[in-house]
């Protein structure tokens, strides 16, 4: 698949070849689907919890009598209808974690990666370079690529001046090739990605493609 391949600065680009994963019609999608909602389930962290009847501090005892106050029919003040009372049905404390292959990691990373090259959002840079650890050197190769929008930027390893640079940069988030994963090309329309940091993902992505394909 042929990519358009930036310049170190942004400012020339030129077309190159690049082995990007093939997937013919909807193969990989629903596997795709699988890991990104594995994904985002292995963030939550499962800690939301309410008291219920049992826990909420106060006394038992009835607060009025069965009849003749007039009012509705009440329990203790513990009960649920009464503020501060027990919640019914809350949430409570779980594991949400979903087990998600290394094979099924591969191929849904592969099938996104295609997805987003076919899609134009895979943008290719020589390499990430800046002479100082200044935002504004960094922040002008990238309006040169993607003007407008959240981009994600990878590369195969950062150097302290890139790292620094990119810090302040609100619409800019960073990875590297090593950690870069299906959800990430999911959530983002944009990413630009250094043609060492594209070789390792693409060495990641070998195995899978080749065995889906057989």
């Amino acid at each position: 698949m042929k990519l358009k391949v930036y310049t170190a600065d942004g400012a020339a680009s030129a077309e190159k070849d690049f082995a990007i994963p093939a997937f013919e019609g909807d193969k990989g999608v629903a596997l795709l689907k699988q890991t990104v909602i594995a994904y985002q389930a292995n963030q939550r962290q499962g800690t939301s919890k309410t008291k219920d009847y049992g826990e909420v501090a106060g006394s038992g005892k009835k607060i009025l009598r069965q009849k003749g106050s007039g009012g509705s029919r009440h329990g203790d003040k513990r009960a649920p209808q009464l503020y501060k009372g027990g919640v019914v049905f809350g949430p409570r404390p779980r594991d949400w974690s979903k087990t998600i292959t290394a094979r099924a990691k591969k191929l849904a990373l592969a099938r996104a990666l295609f997805e987003l090259a076919g899609d134009g959002g895979l943008n290719v840079i020589e390499r990430f370079e800046v002479e100082k650890p200044k935002t504004k050197l960094l922040n002008a190769v990238i309006e040169k690529i993607n003007p407008l929008g959240k981009v994600l930027i990878v590369d195969i390893a950062w150097t302290d001046n890139t790292a620094l640079a990119v810090g302040n940069i609100e619409r800019v988030f960073v990875t590297d090739a090593t950690s870069l994963n299906a959800l990430d090309l999911v959530r983002f329309h944009q990413v630009i990605i250094s043609e060492q940091g594209l070789a390792k993902v693409l060495e990641r992505t070998t195995t899978a493609t080749a065995t889906a394909t057989a």
